[in-house]
């Protein structure tokens, strides 16, 4: 069976400015170490970027706990991370990033150069594995013509998503017109919009306690462009909930429907109205109670990924595996099985 991983990570290095352009290398982030714990109550050393004046976190990973190496998170051998999927018999890996799931900066032109840089330097490396590591592109969100501008640079390099944080720049809801343009440059390119786990507001980076953290942004996501119609307004488009798990599809499915019945006092179909008709992807994970989830119209809407290289509550290394045995053991049929792990990530990417 041909497997996808949908939610592969690389961590960046030092590497991956070297793209920055002579008049944006002043914006390179500096790597610090400060030589002991700099999380309250958390033993483990840390290092740290610093851009644009502010201190963000720049984890140490662990070997055995992530099951993965420096060289294969960091992309420094690509061979050894393709040796390592074929390991966990993983024939697509789909790569996100892990500095740009935070909010780096509100200087649009910081933001310009750091997104630049590293799709230059993600597409340089993937470029080089056949078509097995593929990526999202990072777009200067901050800068909406540019983003444009840099979708089509992507696409054009081997991206085969958009990533995309469920709130950005500032307080912007994924149903704000202010995103239109990238939604309809990335339906006419048909590359889908990748809603990762993720915080869009520098705020909550700097500002300790600030409640604007946390993993909810992304599935609030799901709700803002539901109630506000814009799978309607770009009928191409494909939207994908990565990281998030599936267990809270049957909540909102049915907050969703029964706002939907209140407005409109006509019959809804559960199984078909909104993963179906709207183009909607959710990266479940393991544990997800996936036989009741699949009663909400999402058979043809689940996907997997390992989270690779993170040591999170979403990650397993061999979530893959995990979702197969399922098939085999007949706790869900073989058929979705293979769904989740060839036919639907291969749909929602364009594999």
């Amino acid at each position: 069976m041909f497997r996808v991983d949908v939610d592969a990570h690389v961590d960046e290095n030092e590497a991956t400015w070297h793209y920055l352009e002579e008049n944006e290398r002043r914006f390179k982030p500096v790597s610090l170490d400060p030589g002991a714990p700099t999380v309250p109550g958390d033993t483990r050393p840390h290092r740290l970027w610093m851009i644009d004046g502010t201190i963000l976190l720049r984890r140490w990973r662990d070997d055995k706990r992530t099951g993965t190496v420096r060289a294969t998170r960091e992309l420094i051998d690509v061979e050894a991370r393709l040796r390592h999927m074929d390991e966990l018999h993983i024939d697509v890996q789909v790569l996100f990033p892990t500095l740009f799931l935070h909010a780096i900066t509100n200087r649009p032109e910081i933001d310009l150069a750091l997104c630049k840089s590293y799709n230059r330097w993600i597409a340089a490396a993937a470029e080089k594995t056949r078509g097995r590591l593929r990526w999202v592109a990072v777009l200067p969100l901050l800068s909406i013509d540019r983003a444009v501008a840099e979708l089509r640079w992507a696409k054009d390099h081997g991206a085969c998503g958009v990533f995309k944080k469920g709130i950005e720049c500032g307080d912007r809801a994924a149903s704000d017109p202010y995103f239109f343009p990238i939604y309809e440059e990335a339906s006419r390119l048909d590359m889908p919009i990748c809603i990762h786990n993720a915080t869009g507001n520098i705020q909550s980076e700097t500002v300790p306690g600030s409640g604007l953290d946390g993993g909810m942004v992304a599935i609030a996501a799901f709700s803002a462009l539901v109630e506000h119609g814009v799978p309607d307004k770009f009928p191409k488009l494909r939207v994908g909930f990565i990281e998030t798990g599936a267990s809270w599809v049957p909540y909102l499915h049915a907050d969703l429907m029964a706002k939907k019945l209140r407005r409109t006092f006509l019959p809804v179909d559960v199984k078909e109205d909104l993963f179906r008709k709207y183009r909607f992807y959710v990266a479940c994970h393991t544990n997800d109670d996936l036989p009741y989830i699949l009663k909400y119209g999402t058979e043809d809407s689940l996907m997997i990924g390992t989270d690779y290289s993170h040591a999170d509550q979403s990650a397993e290394i061999e979530a893959l595996d995990v979702i197969e045995r399922h098939g085999t053991n007949g706790e869900i049929p073989v058929s979705i099985a293979q769904k989740i792990l060839s036919d639907n990530p291969r749909r929602f990417y364009g594999l």
